[in-house]
């Protein structure tokens, strides 16, 4: 059941879902017991085979609306649920994290007290394979977020209605449509975004991205930096800089392991 806090601000929650009957119950749960109550819950499935569908039926009281159709992946069904979220903010979690209680309640009242900004993010617990949870928080670098990696915590972001009126998802990017995202909006306003000092999503490890080639990876991450606006400079070091981080990961690998 939904939480006692009521405001004005709706709040469109997105869950992206493919054959995930593993955590989504757990996902749903975390949704519909948040502390407050105004929440859109939107639930986009891509014909899941497995018992998904099942699990969904059993919470449709609670779900704003539910779809289970095939799709372009991750990053086209997140954009199907921007276009029918109806809320003031939206929120992504998908099917394997979960949220803290008060996670859409911290995020509202930031919100209701920084009306100049539009992006609003937070630190979350990184959550190991045998369920071990980490604290991780947001890396506040300029030259490591253009550069190197990701150091916004996607699943912690909560992005209001009209900043995704312009831009939304790459779908022609497999893993790293995200991070093109929030580039694109760091290079063209970064006082837009707001840091909320809090954990209030738990981030399972060994997603997609980490099944990306190295190649890959290099590829999409360039291509991601340019089309958010990284002059080709910045981008040709930015392939540098991340070619001398594997190395350096692959060496430390090495040594703990002779």
């Amino acid at each position: 059941m939904l939480g006692m806090r009521f405001s004005s601000k709706k709040v469109s929650v997105i869950t992206v879902v493919y054959n995930g009957e593993r955590y989504l119950e757990q996902t749903i749960q975390s949704v519909i017991n948040q502390t407050y109550e105004n929440i859109e819950y939107i639930i986009i499935d891509g014909g899941s085979t497995d018992n998904t569908l099942d699990i969904v039926s059993r919470y449709l009281d609670y779900i704003s609306y539910f779809i289970s159709e095939p799709d372009n992946g991750l990053y086209d069904a997140m954009n199907k649920g921007i276009r029918i979220a109806s809320g003031d903010l939206i929120g992504m979690i998908n099917s394997d994290d979960w949220y803290e209680p008060n996670a859409v309640e911290l995020m509202v009242d930031a919100y209701e007290n920084n009306l100049d900004k539009t992006i609003f993010h937070a630190d979350c617990y990184d959550v190991s394979c045998d369920g071990v949870r980490k604290l991780r928080n947001f890396h506040p670098s300029e030259l490591k977020l253009k550069y190197y990696s990701m150091t916004y915590i996607h699943p912690s972001m909560f992005v209001s209605k009209h900043e995704y009126s312009k831009h939304v998802y790459d779908v022609n990017l497999k893993v790293f449509s995200d991070y093109k995202f929030i580039l694109e909006s760091y290079l063209s306003d970064k006082k837009k975004i707001h840091y909320v000092h809090k954990a209030i999503v738990n981030f399972r490890l060994g997603g997609i991205s980490s099944k990306l080639s190295f190649f890959d990876s290099m590829k999409e991450g360039y291509i991601a930096r340019r089309t958010a606006g990284l002059g080709r400079p910045e981008s040709i070091m930015s392939l540098f800089v991340r070619a001398l981080g594997a190395l350096y990961s692959r060496s430390k690998g090495l040594l703990s392991n002779s």
